[in-house]
């Protein structure tokens, strides 16, 4: 596969001393020393035309993502009283990351913009959809739950195709500021869309907080239309494709995967931290806000808050200081303190300790996702990058599954244990991959660890 496009496999030695020595002999360029980085300036990725609309779209959208997530879990919880079925109805939000990597083979033929720009146009369509049922008073359970499914065929995919897309445009000097400011923009969504979300239902009711979210959806799309397509797919929609040459497209990035141990482990720690660490801080929260702590939704939209707020911190300090932290070696290091953190969030029956806990739980999680964003990206092929971030992807179907899984387990044994369970079994396999491909991941001078291309 690798003769027929012209693609070298990854040495498993590469990032050795040895062969970095050989390179060395051969005239090629070993990867910047961390003390040997320009420090780009915090607002460097802003002097990119496209990036400027891109993200202050991929903001719009994530303040949407956040407002519908705490409207519509309230709304379930409310309606059913029951952990079940807001873990069912987290689940659905999650269905379409079986197809992700779809959508990353689509976005290498035919442009990761013009995929984005279709997503984002059927989110509008269906906030519309849900804003009309509310105000005329039809909305419920079952149209909830339909609309949810929908919106999950795709949602789950935007993070992939964003990132692809500010690969595909950004200089590689700024891309450890450009995904920290992309997070940032997911994180400041979670505080600022928790809490006028929240806020919004309160005064206004669904049907018109769902206009707003509505509108959110449709800026976006206007800004979208300022966003360029990237160097590398300019022309690939002229390409022409069939079915079986998406499937065997498809194919090649998962043997490309396999074949990349950065990749591959990567990949492992993604649908680790989705299968046993967001649940405990994202779905559940509605039941721990209502039930442990004893508050309403103006609570959980604090509670959502203060993880988000962490988030944003960790993010923030990124974007500014990004080439001091290696990615692999950061990645791993802030996945084991993240599940070591929600450990003792599980005990904590305090509303006040468990809002320090969720934040400094965020402030962690963003010094795990970022780093393993910017690591998939440098480490990936050019052409490849949009199947790479699709299966990256696909590591989010683990959220569903833990969400599930931990709904029955706690009408069992109760919210504490079950999160004890989690973070514990995550906490133990965090350390196994970082031992497995610790060849890889931890030498300083190993590839995943380089910080300036």
């Amino acid at each position: 596969m690798a003769g027929r496009t012209g693609l070298t496999p990854y040495s498993a030695g590469c990032g050795s001393a040895k062969c970095l020595r050989r390179g060395k002999r051969k005239n090629v360029r070993r990867p910047h020393a961390v003390s040997s980085v320009p420090r780009a300036p915090f607002l460097a990725p802003f002097r990119q035309r496209s990036f400027r609309f891109q993200w202050p779209a991929d903001l719009a959208t994530s303040w949407a993502f956040e407002m519908e997530t705490l409207i519509l879990a309230w709304f379930v919880l409310t309606e059913t009283g029951s952990v079940v079925w807001l873990t069912v109805f987290g689940s659905l939000q999650f269905v379409g990351t079986l197809i992700s990597p779809m959508f990353g083979v689509a976005g290498d033929r035919i442009g990761h913009r013009r995929v984005l720009f279709a997503m984002r146009a059927a989110y509008a369509v269906l906030a519309g959809i849900l804003a009309a049922l509310a105000l005329t008073g039809t909305l419920g359970i079952a149209a909830v739950f339909v609309i949810a499914l929908l919106s999950g065929l795709v949602r789950p995919s935007d993070i992939g195709m964003r990132n692809a897309l500010v690969g595909a445009t950004m200089p590689a000097a700024y891309l450890m500021g450009a995904m920290g400011i992309e997070r940032m923009s997911a994180d400041t969504a979670r505080v600022v869309g928790a809490l006028t979300g929240a806020a919004l239902v309160a005064v206004l009711g669904v049907g018109q907080a769902y206009l707003v979210v509505t509108g959110l959806y449709m800026l976006s799309l206007v800004l979208m239309l300022g966003v360029a397509e990237g160097q590398l797919h300019a022309g690939a929609a002229a390409a022409g494709s069939a079915a079986g040459r998406v499937w065997r497209d498809l194919m090649e990035g998962a043997a490309y995967v396999r074949g990349t141990p950065p990749l591959l482990a990567a990949m492992c720690l993604a649908f680790l931290a989705n299968l046993l660490a967001y649940p405990l801080t994202g779905g559940l929260l509605p039941h721990v806000a209502r039930n442990i702590y004893g508050m309403d939704q103006t609570g959980l939209g604090t509670l959502m808050a203060c993880f988000a707020f962490g988030a944003l911190a960790g993010s923030l300090i990124l974007s500014a200081r990004g080439p001091l932290f290696p990615p692999a070696r950061t990645m791993l290091a802030a996945a084991a303190i993240w599940f070591a953190l929600l450990i003792a969030f599980a005990r904590v029956e305090s509303a006040g300790t468990g809002m320090v806990l969720l934040a400094l739980t965020g402030f962690v999680q963003s010094f795990c996702m970022v780093p393993m964003s910017v690591m998939l990206l440098r480490v990936s092929r050019d052409a490849l990058r949009g199947r790479v971030m699709g299966l990256r992807m696909l590591a989010i179907y683990g959220l569903p599954v833990g969400l599930l899984g931990a709904g029955p387990l706690i009408g069992w044994t109760g919210f504490a244990e079950t999160a004890v369970l989690y973070a514990g079994v995550g906490l133990a396999c965090t350390l196994a991959i970082a031992w497995h491909w610790r060849g890889h991941l931890l030498p300083r001078e190993a590839q995943a660890n380089a910080v300036h291309a």
